[in-house]
């Protein structure tokens, strides 16, 4: 432990001195249940709202290494990110979506209200640049009905918009394991046009074999004033990725050899490239201080390549959509109300080919391309309708509530076998989702709710189709029902804000992926879950003063997440818990700032045992983390300012699964490789320059 403590003395020392500085440090006095929500149709304040929901600001996003969210969203309670490596994430919340194998999925996510989830609910937030957020909002359980199918909550981020000051920014960091970012961004802002562009190249070796990971990023927003009422607002975000996958491995390798890349995926070089395009335009139209009309359309086209050693994969997927909302406040019955009517489409074209793999002819030389076996294209489409109203029935006491109808289709046909030209369609039925919730002001700054609601989860393409690859028609969207209360405060003058949610969800027609080969999976709907958990947040301002400020925090999560009715196959898994999923977690943080530009933040995060099948046979330990960063920024000359930071993550050398592989099976004699082996103590460090134009 002491090798662990004697790197961060010198700068506790340093911090500590800081005090004698004459310099000031500027006062954040703004409680957190006053922050304004961006994401819901009908803004409204976090205290006000009659759900759980969490927001990370940009100062939240910036206390990492800038490469990816994981660290960040696992002090969120209820939120559990995995990280098997760079590109291979999956987000649980409440536990919803833990049995997924390789993905995102029964969750949400959007940017600028653009959906990052496919017509068939996969979501990918990991291609976002961290660099260019500015926030983040989540959501947690089907409490958002403006949002579709997302049974688990939705992720909202939101992009950087120039700040008063035209800038130009280069940033620059190494870390561990061959890590290099470099950034170059910069900003226009006018009396009409907000605009901000970045570009990022980030590269890693990775800690394990077969883990190199090459991502360049291009992304471009901004709005436009086009009247007095008018604005225009574009978004557009290139990606190029090349990363390696090292895969899963067994139980033996992960406890002596965790560096290691699973044999085969490491004999065939594994890896996936693409080249992804996500485009937007929206526009906004205050018609009067009554009527707002908001819409935008989007686009995303990707073209993906996947060496892997059973086959190798070459996909497209291209989607259009639009999203449009109309709100109005009026006064109904005498009382205060805002209404919102809107709706979403989307309309995606997915094509894939498998080709032979003949790596193991020619060993050494990693994948290798044969002859093309099978070609499948496949449409998918939904409708979103959504209706929202919040009504203020006394001072203290405000109602919500809403409604949405989704409609899916799918639909496929064989492009290989030209004598099979025949498409099948597949029209889920049509699903609505009710949702009804009260806050009411105890004291000001002070307000109790609760809510009841209903949401819904799509099976993907992949989870349709029988062995036989023929699309499963009587495949049930997976519904669930959530019962939630919670308590939002502010005590001691602000410097106290405390959250508490408690809450219980039922799942039906249960969606579960049975594993049938290697890369193959089939979806069938096989009982009721019940979600049951309670979520906490503390954060205290310990000192606040004209040279230094101090914000600590704890947060954390109870679960018990349990099988009712579960049989797959001839087994009984009723009572069991759900695998994927840590029984409890809980966070601990540390921010210092001062006036004299140093800054130091830290976290200890503790995540309790994971159960690996569904049978409870085998779990995971549990772990402890602690990542700490330290930052130094100062003005070089006017309007030049520099900042200099350094980080440890995983700074006790913990060996521990960052991420699991639920119901893992070994095929032959081969043992099931549920484990994906979290980084080892590791560290990063950089600079940045930042120029403002005046």
């Amino acid at each position: 432990m002491k090798k662990t403590v004697f790197p961060f003395l010198p700068i506790l020392l340093i911090l500590l001195a800081s005090f004698s500085s004459k310099a000031q440090i500027s006062k954040d006095t703004t409680a957190l249940s006053e922050v304004i929500l961006l994401a819901s149709p009908i803004k409204n304040s976090v205290q006000k709202t009659a759900h759980s929901v969490s927001v990370l600001t940009q100062k939240d996003i910036n206390q990492n290494d800038g490469v990816i969210l994981t660290p960040i969203l696992n002090s969120i309670p209820g939120i559990y990110m995995q990280q098997g490596a760079l590109n291979t994430n999956r987000i649980t919340i409440r536990g919803i979506g833990a049995r997924s194998q390789f993905s995102t999925n029964r969750i949400k996510a959007y940017f600028e209200e653009i959906p990052l989830t496919s017509a068939e609910g996969e979501s990918v937030i990991e291609d976002i640049e961290l660099e260019t957020m500015q926030r983040i909002e989540i959501s947690k359980g089907p409490n958002s009905t403006s949002f579709g199918a997302g049974l688990g909550g939705v992720i909202s981020l939101f992009g950087k918009q120039t700040p008063a000051v035209s800038f130009a920014k280069i940033t620059s960091t190494i870390g561990s394991f061959g890590m290099q970012k470099q950034t170059i961004s910069g900003g226009i802002n006018d009396s009409k046009l907000n605009l901000y562009t970045n570009y990022t190249h980030l590269k890693s070796d990775g800690f394990r074999e077969n883990s190199n990971y090459d991502r360049q990023s291009l992304n471009l927003f901004g709005t436009y004033q086009i009247s007095q009422k008018g604005t225009m607002n574009f978004i557009g975000i290139a990606t190029k990725l090349k990363a390696y996958i090292p895969s899963s491995i067994n139980e033996t390798d992960f406890e002596n050899n965790p560096e290691v890349a699973a044999s085969n995926w490491k004999a065939a070089q594994g890896f996936e490239s693409y080249d992804k395009l996500l485009l937007g335009l929206g526009y906004q139209h205050d018609f009067s201080k009554k009527w707002t009309w908001n819409t935008s359309v989007f686009s995303t086209l990707k073209d993906a390549f996947e060496p892997r050693p059973f086959d190798i994969l070459k996909d497209k997927n291209t989607n259009f959509g639009i999203r449009s909302k109309l709100n109005f406040t009026t006064q109904l019955l005498q009382f205060p109300t805002k209404f919102s009517l809107g709706s979403e489409f989307m309309i995606e074209n997915y094509s894939f080919s498998l080709f032979e793999n003949l790596y193991q002819s020619q060993p050494g030389q990693g994948s290798i391309l044969g002859e093309k076996f099978s070609g499948i294209s496949q449409k998918r489409n939904y409708a979103d309708v959504f209706f929202q109203m919040e009504m203020q029935l006394s001072e203290k006491l405000q109602l919500e509530s809403g409604i949405a109808f989704n409609s899916t289709n799918y639909s496929q046909k064989d492009s290989f076998n030209q004598q099979e030209m025949e498409r099948e369609i597949y029209n889920f039925p049509t699903t609505w989702s009710p949702r009804i919730g009260t806050s009411y002001q105890l004291k000001k700054g002070q307000n109790i709710y609760a809510s009841i609601s209903k949401g819904f989860s799509l099976a993907s393409v992949a989870e349709t189709l029988t062995p036989e690859g023929e699309i499963n028609t009587s495949l049930l969207p997976e519904i669930g029902i959530n019962y939630e209360i919670g308590f939002k405060g502010n005590f001691l003058q602000n410097k106290l804000y405390t959250e508490i949610a408690i809450y219980t969800t039922s799942i039906k027609n249960l969606l579960v992926a049975q594993r049938i080969a290697e890369d193959q999976y089939v979806g069938i709907n096989a009982g009721k879950s019940k979600h049951q958990g309670i979520e906490y947040l503390i954060k205290y301002r310990l000192l606040s003063s004209d040279k230094a400020q101090i914000n600590t925090s704890f947060s954390g999560t109870i679960n018990h997440f349990k099988f009712i009715d579960f049989i797959d196959n001839d087994n009984d898994f009723s009572n069991n818990y759900l695998p994927g999923v840590a029984n409890f977690q809980w966070n601990v943080g540390l921010d210092f700032t001062t006036a004299t530009g140093f800054s130091f933040t830290s976290s200890f995060r503790s995540v309790g045992g994971i159960y690996l099948n569904d049978e409870n046979s085998i779990a995971t330990e549990r772990y402890k983390i602690l990542d700490c960063k330290t930052n130094y920024s100062f003005e070089v000359v006017k309007n030049l300012k520099m900042e200099t930071f350094f980080g440890v993550q995983n700074s006790l050398n913990e060996k521990y699964a960052a991420s699991i592989l639920p119901n893992a099976v070994g095929f032959g004699n081969a043992l099931p490789r549920y484990f994906y082996p979290g980084n080892p103590r590791n560290y990063y460090g950089g600079i940045n320059l930042t120029y403002q134009f005046q």
